[in-house]
């Protein structure tokens, strides 16, 4: 883990962050979350255990956006693990690619942009960016008053994305140029 519950109260591991694929692991004491599936369920089930973690005590799956190296193992967690709710807004579960296969209807939760979604003891702020998807939007994760901020793919950073963020104790930003 890149962090001990001692100094910031979350852990949080990015298990992937490339072109070729992207997964993020963040655990508080009473939720344990993926952001984002961007490989087969097998190898993120590897890279869970690589940390010691499994895919059995992971409860829930925010998507950030449609592309490939984000969701290419969402339908199949989806349906391996009944338990796990996938969050996401509309426009983004409307552009999935038909690889992702048939989603348990019962499984998904919309999650509109610039609204905050309380799971316990993790708050979930998502925000919109600038990115070549459907709606592309990424996530501020809050925990015992610190907050860690996943920004990736994004070609753009607003003066109001910018004070979304700014307060932010740890960030996994990515900026794309073309």
């Amino acid at each position: 883990m890149t962090t001990s519950d001692a100094d910031f109260g979350m852990r949080v591991c990015v298990l992937a962050s490339s072109s070729s694929g992207n997964t993020t692991y963040i655990e508080t004491p009473h939720h344990k979350v993926l952001v984002d599936a961007g490989f087969s369920g097998k190898k993120i089930a590897a890279l869970l255990a690589s940390i010691g973690r499994d895919l059995t005590d992971v409860d829930s799956l925010f998507i950030t956006h449609e592309h490939t190296d984000h969701v290419q193992g969402m339908g199949v967690l989806a349906r391996r693990y009944p338990h796990l709710r996938i969050y996401a807004n509309e426009g983004t579960f409307a552009a999935l690619p038909k690889s992702v296969g048939k989603l348990p209807y019962d499984q998904l939760s919309i999650f509109k942009r610039g609204t905050t979604l309380t799971l316990g003891d993790l708050d979930v702020e998502s925000f919109g960016v600038s990115h070549d998807a459907a709606e592309p939007q990424f996530y501020q994760f809050h925990h015992d008053d610190r907050a860690f901020t996943i920004l990736t793919d994004t070609g753009y950073v607003s003066d109001r994305l910018a004070g979304t963020i700014r307060d932010s104790d740890a960030y996994l930003m990515e900026l794309t140029t073309t």
